[in-house]
């Protein structure tokens, strides 16, 4: 099953391409949108199946009524398990799953067009770069991106100040005026590097992808992780309203205590 008909990526970056479209809408499935998730997994209703389509758009379905499918399935009676376990658990393990889906329908598509070995060891690299869906939706993501900087208590309180902000993740340092030697004019090279490598290094807490300079980004006042405004439909405008933006998860924390 897969939306927008038949599509049959042939490269490696078009295969990667494809990838990272589902793994983003799977993502949204299991993140921003885990409330709607919840409740179409209906203990109900017959097996059902977690999809995510190259568009980023996700859906639960019943699987493919052909066999063998036309793509890998992904794993059956997700929705069985929802009232048997805590959320954070069942979560979890659909998050699990579907990163073994993704894998099989990426090296599905390497393998029905003859991928190589250098192919199928880049396409490999490339998924790799990115987090796991399991590691965003658990959180570990942004714990290993954050073991990994070395943020000063400075630019920590600065963070804190400014909550909201268009295309910049962390705000930057003030240029000193007007250097009076070489030695303080490297100083503030130095710590304008240092904050770029922050920059670099900031991970949507939503997809797990990293900061780039044209987006805009929100962060939230609570967890204080960063997200992009899209993966939680925050809009500029709109953010320039919020005083006190709680991203879906602490949202769902606080409607659940």
């Amino acid at each position: 099953m897969d939306g927008g008909g038949a599509y049959n990526p042939r490269t490696v970056e078009e295969v990667f391409r494809d990838f990272k479209g589902r793994r983003n809408g799977m993502i949204k499935a299991l993140t921003s949108d885990v409330q709607e998730f919840y409740r179409l997994c209906d203990p109900e209703k017959e097996n059902l199946c977690l999809y995510g389509h190259p568009n980023e758009h996700w859906e639960v379905n019943l699987p493919a009524e052909e066999v063998p499918p036309e793509l890998p399935e992904p794993v059956l009676g997700i929705n069985f398990a929802r009232d048997g376990m805590q959320e954070k658990d069942w979560l979890s393990l659909v998050a699990v799953h579907s990163d073994a889906w993704l894998l099989a329908v990426a090296f599905f598509f390497g393998a029905r067009f003859g991928f190589d070995k250098a192919d199928r060891k880049r396409l490999f690299n490339m998924m790799n770069d990115l987090p796991s869906i399991f590691e965003v939706v658990a959180g570990t993501a942004k714990k290993q991106s954050k073991e990994k900087s070395s943020v000063s208590n400075n630019s920590s309180n600065r963070s804190k100040s400014n909550s909201k902000r268009g295309s910049e993740p962390r705000s930057k340092l003030t240029k000193p005026e007007e250097p009076e030697d070489e030695e303080e004019e490297e100083e503030g090279v130095e710590e304008e590097d240092e904050d770029e490598d922050e920059q670099g290094e900031t991970q949507c807490g939503a997809c797990g992808e990293s900061y780039a300079a044209d987006e805009f980004w929100i962060c939230c006042d609570l967890c204080e992780n960063w997200f992009h405004g899209k993966c939680v439909k925050i809009t500029p405008a709109r953010a320039e309203h919020i005083k006190q933006y709680k991203c879906p998860s602490c949202s769902n924390k606080r409607a659940r205590s």
